[in-house]
């Protein structure tokens, strides 16, 4: 049975100032995600909607990390959240996936509404942060409001209709359709979707309540990973929108897509990407503090013939193929950060350049972060998978609580890195290296 969503049943808004400081943030993220991977096992046993998580989140100010500098002197540069999205993930990966989806939704404004006058970066950048989305951003930051929802292209229903429907209504619009949403839904202060305008046929990006009486929310309970992430489906019975909350408009025509504004769902598909690599850096730890704890001794001796007979520990610290099985896995974690950082990099200059952003500088961007995710998806998985046979589980299980939960990384590997097929990616880049063909303008993820 649908319910409404209750308003009541979220975390106090409002957040403590902090600074967008190099020393602080670091700080700050590091002592949240240690408070999260405490009972982070427990939390994903009990697969409850996130409400304490994102309490959590609040209370350190992360949620208005990545909006731009102001009069409340939040935010701080796309690195940065970078970095706290990792960090957070290795802790848990659902609220980094939740905590992604906000940084990106976050940035709507910037990437639909109307282009702002001026032909340069440096224009550009000035008219964004005192335009008309600058309200949408200081009062996101302001309320503490944490964002969920999707602006690309909403599905067609089976019927061939468009699956949300945005249609004229006096001042403003009416919002009717039934969507489901990877992440945030169930516990977000704001929705922000894209829906088709019943008038023009183009897709509006909407602001909207969940606490709207019109607004239903099911929890999506069935996932195999990233429970926590707050994932569910919305029903919006015609719910009024006000002009005012009308974020952008996304191009009807793929060609009309400016390069600037294509730039939003790679910056989704990387942060998803900071996600995986933070799941696999996690998981590596964790494995090896156990597996430290586990063969904190010696338990036999051997012959070594390589090091002309001498002894060495057997199942201790020391295990060469133990040490073997670690050294490939930290490679691979290794490799997959050096691509990732690579596409970090670069989609930085790209939200810095702004408008004056070229086709061929977007066409760059695209390919690295494809590499990105083909790269860190692999070894997401194969790193979440082999620490399940290097490290004895069933015995671990017998500890209070339950044990480490090493499977839930493995779970949240496989559901974060199932959304993409690295064989799309693959061919983009193969395309692009030896035709030098362009990937498309897309808004599609």
């Amino acid at each position: 049975m649908r319910t409404p969503r209750k308003s009541a049943k979220r975390p106090t808004s409002g957040q403590p100032e902090r600074p967008a400081d190099d020393e602080i943030w670091p700080r700050v993220t590091r002592e949240l995600a240690d408070d999260l991977a405490v009972d982070a096992p427990a939390r994903d046993r009990a697969g409850k909607a996130p409400f304490d998580e994102v309490a959590r989140l609040k209370e350190a100010g992360l949620p208005a990390l990545l909006t731009p500098p102001g009069p409340s002197g939040h935010g701080a540069d796309w690195q940065a959240s970078c970095a706290v999205i990792r960090e957070i993930s290795a802790a848990d990966g659902s609220i980094g996936e939740l905590l992604a989806h906000h940084y990106v939704l976050s940035f709507s404004t910037r990437f639909f509404a109307d282009d702002p006058a001026g032909d340069t970066a440096g224009d550009t950048a000035r008219d964004t942060a005192s335009g008309p989305g600058a309200a949408f951003e200081d009062r996101t930051a302001r309320e503490g409001w944490l964002l969920a929802g999707a602006v690309e292209p909403p599905p067609l229903r089976a019927d061939g209709a468009p699956g949300l429907t945005l249609a004229p209504s006096g001042r403003g619009y009416v919002l009717e359709g039934r969507r489901s949403f990877a992440s945030g839904v169930t516990v977000a202060d704001r929705l922000v979707v894209g829906a088709r305008c019943s008038s023009t046929g183009d897709v509006r990006v909407a602001l909207v309540d969940p606490g709207d009486p019109a607004v239903f929310t099911e929890a999506g309970t069935d996932r195999v990973g990233q429970r926590l992430a707050g994932a569910g489906t919305v029903t919006f019975d015609a719910v009024p929108v006000d002009a005012r909350d009308v974020l952008g408009t996304l191009p009807r025509d793929e060609h009309a897509v400016a390069p600037f504004t294509a730039l939003a769902p790679l910056a989704l598909r990387l942060l998803l990407v900071h996600v995986g690599l933070g799941i696999a850096e996690g998981a590596l730890a964790e494995a090896r503090d156990i597996s430290r704890a586990t063969h904190a001794a010696p338990t036999a001796a051997s012959a070594d013939p390589v090091a002309g007979g001498n002894a060495y520990p057997v199942g201790g610290g020391e295990d060469p193929y133990l040490l073997l099985a670690y050294g490939e896995l930290a490679t691979a974690a290794h490799a997959a950060a050096a691509v990732v950082e690579r596409a970090t990099d670069a989609l930085a200059r790209g939200l810095l350049a702004a408008r004056a952003l070229g086709v061929e500088e977007r066409a760059d961007i695209a390919v690295l972060v494809a590499a990105a995710e083909t790269v860190t998806g692999r070894s997401a998985v194969r790193i979440t998978t082999r620490i399940l046979e290097l490290v004895d589980t069933a015995r671990e299980c017998d500890a209070p609580g339950g044990g480490p939960g090493l499977d839930r990384f493995w779970r949240n590997a496989r559901a974060l890195t199932a959304q993409s097929s690295p064989d799309h990616r693959l061919r983009d880049i193969g395309d692009h290296y030896l035709n030098g063909t362009r990937p498309r303008l897309t808004l599609l993820a």
